[in-house]
């Protein structure tokens, strides 16, 4: 069996979530500032690097490393919940918008920020020599992703109506 299966998830979950973004055409973070290649090279070199250490090094080793990542998983998912209009559904959050996704879209979505939130939460015991890192991560990152989501968003749809493409195409025909 693989060390950190549920790091692993989360690393999946994560890329998953903003490959989803991507492709559903509301593009990644990051993309305003450094262009969307770039941003999405940044994410799946960073998830392609991580993803196969956690399986391979043995506990405690890595522990820290991956504690973080997975506080930094769970500050995603707080932000995301925090940040936009959600419902509740079986004791759940659900999204009902975000970042221009709505519809049939945001259900896949919801499920991939749900695995997120479960996977960081038990990658956090996984890596329990160093639990205290990674609950450091998500209280400090939470409240940072909170302020910039809406800026974020306002650039990425202000990056849409200047320069539509398929990666924005959702965030285009919302403005204007």
């Amino acid at each position: 069996m693989a060390e950190r299966p549920w790091t692993r998830l989360g690393i999946i979950s994560f890329a998953g979530h903003l490959g989803y973004e991507l492709v559903a055409g509301v593009a990644v973070p990051l993309a305003p500032h450094v262009g969307v290649r770039r941003a999405a090279a940044a994410f799946a070199l960073s998830a392609a690097t991580a993803y196969v250490p956690a399986g391979r090094l043995v506990s405690p080793r890595g522990d820290r490393t991956y504690a973080v990542a997975n506080g930094f998983f769970l500050a995603a998912v707080v932000g995301h919940y925090s940040s936009w209009p959600r419902v509740w559904r079986a004791g759940l959050p659900w999204l009902t918008e975000c970042e221009g996704l709505r519809g049939p879209v945001i259900g896949p979505y919801n499920v991939l920020l749900q695995v997120s939130a479960v996977a960081g939460a038990a990658g956090l015991w996984e890596n329990r020599s160093q639990w205290r890192w990674g609950v450091a991560t998500a209280l400090a990152v939470a409240p940072v992703l909170r302020w910039a989501t809406p800026r974020e968003y306002a650039m990425l749809r202000q990056q849409a109506a200047e320069h539509p493409r398929w990666w924005n195409r959702r965030l285009d025909s919302q403005c204007g």
